[in-house]
């Protein structure tokens, strides 16, 4: 397995939408930052909260429901372009979820 933290500082914290944010874009740690951080406060919510990312990730990027399809079934078929995954659980493995999840396509 491979980990890649974007923190600027290397600080293993809860902040794995702007990781994951600086990954999928290609932007640095702090630009996520500011881009979430910004975002979020011009509408009055918190930069971590479901419906600030979720409107973000929504005004810059395609949302693809999936449904009965575990995220290594996901990636098998369709071993191209960059995603951000977004589920109820903070960590996914490839186990049957007995719910549904979002992708959204970057490239």
């Amino acid at each position: 397995m491979i980990y890649y933290n974007a923190n600027t500082f290397g600080n293993d914290v809860a902040d794995c939408v702007i990781r994951s944010v600086s990954v999928a874009e290609g932007i640095s740690w702090d630009e996520a930052y500011r881009k979430l951080s910004d975002y979020a406060r011009e509408r009055g919510l918190m930069i971590s909260s479901v419906e600030s990312v979720e409107e973000y990730l929504d005004e810059h990027y395609n949302r693809m429901f999936i449904e009965n399809m575990t995220v290594g079934e996901f990636a098998y078929n369709f071993p191209y372009g960059t995603f951000l995954v977004t589920m109820p659980r903070t960590y996914c493995s490839d186990k049957r979820w007995q719910y549904n999840w979002y992708i959204w396509l970057f490239r």
